[in-house]
């Protein structure tokens, strides 16, 4: 009980110490959120400055946005007034869910099957090319490999739509370009970890009382050699969050990444804020459950 305590304790100061961070620097990067009102009376900008508590010494503003933010209000959007940050937040956090979950879903199905041919097949030809595809996987960066998804499938084949949102066609290739380094990353890494379980002692022992390479493999080495693969999935899932925001911009989709990103250009400090603790909170709590999880499947893990 101490500690989850603690570790509760110990996440909610590092949020609050993120969402302050974030706070102060947006305050100091220069421009402001009324810059562009050019032709606006200075008697507008005021009011639109003191409806915002932009008048206001910057302290007293953080403590007026903390305050805010015990009572579950994370104030309206600047560039968006009639709507208040947390609808913004939550409609786009739902888009980016379902586009990061299928990515990472996609990144498993298909790199753990493939890391477990390429070990059983160590050196050999099939071997060779998964790693090499893996590795151009995970050298190729998400936003030059989104636009060569594009050219290659809506421009010159005609196949999808080259951005939107709406049906399942609009889905498929901003998945696929999320997806494509995670799953290079759980192919090798499931590849590595088979290799050295099945080089274990008990698992020869095993094979030399005649059990088959398939009872082996499944009862025996799978599990164990999958461990890393769920220590991977905090950073990969964590990936995932923060990656999103260049392929929603990309294919014009309306998540949360590209609410950041549209925010930060037009100096919506409310939305940045709310945006950021999203995610932060979204990375506590990710890293919670694979410690979690972790800890019901490996017995090493577990804390009395």
């Amino acid at each position: 009980m101490r500690r989850l305590l603690a570790r509760t304790l110990e996440a909610a100061l590092t949020v609050l110490l993120l969402v302050t961070l974030c706070f102060f620097l947006l305050r100091a990067a220069p421009g402001g959120p009324f810059d562009g009102e050019k032709a606006a009376p200075r008697e507008v900008v005021a009011a639109l400055e003191a409806q915002y508590r932009l008048d206001q010494p910057l302290w007293r503003q953080y403590v007026g946005w903390l305050s805010d933010l015990a009572r579950g209000d994370l104030g309206p959007s600047f560039q968006y007034p009639d709507h208040r940050v947390s609808e913004l937040v939550w409609s786009g956090l739902k888009v980016s869910a379902l586009l990061g979950g299928l990515a990472l879903l996609l990144a498993l199905a298909l790199g753990v099957p493939l890391g477990v041919a390429a070990a059983l097949r160590e050196g050999q030809g099939w071997d060779r090319t998964l790693m090499l595809g893996a590795g151009v996987g995970l050298a190729v960066p998400k936003f030059v490999a989104a636009p060569l998804l594009i050219l290659l499938f809506a421009l010159a084949l005609g196949w999808l739509p080259a951005g939107g949102w709406g049906g399942w066609r609009e889905l498929v290739l901003p998945v696929i370009a999320l997806a494509l380094p995670n799953l290079a990353a759980c192919a090798r890494l499931t590849r590595a970890s088979l290799l050295e379980v099945l080089g274990q002692d008990y698992l020869r022992a095993a094979r030399a009382r005649g059990l088959s390479g398939a009872r082996v493999l499944y009862a025996h080495a799978l599990g164990p050699a999958l461990l890393p693969v769920l220590a991977w999935l905090s950073p990969a899932l964590i990936n995932v969050v923060t990656g999103s925001a260049v392929v929603e911009q990309i294919f014009g989709i309306p998540g949360i990444g590209r609410s950041f990103v549209q925010g930060a250009l037009n100096r919506d400090y409310t939305l940045v804020l709310g945006v950021v603790l999203a995610i932060g909170v979204a990375i506590v709590l990710i890293n919670a459950a694979v410690d979690a999880l972790r800890a019901a499947l490996d017995p090493r893990l577990r804390v009395d």
